[in-house]
């Protein structure tokens, strides 16, 4: 699955790439460059990131659904307090 970003969001990614590059590489780096270098973390390094939230995820919801009993049961017949 290829991970994709709205328009906005690769405008906002590639200016702090950008400035990412300008502030700790001492270096200035123009559109393409910035676009190049989005282009490759996402395909390299974002489906690292992207498989570790789908597996924090998973173990989030498989912890829910382990105390599902647990968090979400109410005693039957309790009206008559013998």
């Amino acid at each position: 699955m290829a991970i994709t970003l709205t328009t906005e969001a690769e405008a906002q990614t590639m200016a702090s790439l950008k400035r990412y590059v300008r502030e700790e590489l001492d270096q200035d780096i123009g559109d393409l460059k910035a676009k190049l270098l989005l282009d490759y973390l996402l395909k390299e390094v974002g489906p690292v990131v992207y498989n570790q939230a789908i597996s924090d995820a998973q173990a989030y919801f498989t912890n829910r659904v382990a105390d599902l009993e647990g968090s979400c049961h109410e005693p039957e017949f309790v009206y008559w307090d013998d």
